[in-house]
């Protein structure tokens, strides 16, 4: 899959509009056209990585900026003292329904277990 085929690879580039919420030199967040939650973002990689599964050891550092921006969205959107969940669909089975690792982060409900 190229950049130009990848929503949001497309997004990231600008070519698709979003609500971003944070637009770092390697991470983007914006808020889900589909939320099910009041806070569900998505915290995407700027570089195209398939998913989880996809990524290679080189990107271990990355993958802990993903966790450490999420956090510091919860803490923005107010719902890190009640509490959040993050999630990361990998694969089509689990729900993954772009293929480009994402992380979502859902808050200001109680959520319920186990998630589905």
């Amino acid at each position: 899959m190229t950049a130009s085929d990848c929503l949001f690879c497309r997004i990231a580039a600008g070519d698709v509009p979003a609500d971003v919420v944070h637009d770092g030199e390697r991470l983007l967040a914006f808020r889900d056209i589909n939320p099910q939650a009041p806070v569900h973002l998505l915290v995407i990689p700027k570089e195209h990585v398939a998913s989880l599964g996809d990524a290679e050891d080189e990107v271990g550092a990355l993958l802990g900026e993903i966790l450490l921006l999420a956090r510091d969205l919860a803490l923005a959107e107010g719902i890190a003292e009640a509490g959040f969940r993050t999630v990361v669909n990998t694969g089509r089975d689990a729900g993954q329904s772009v293929d480009h690792l994402h992380l979502h982060l859902l808050g200001g409900r109680s959520l319920g277990w186990p998630p589905g």
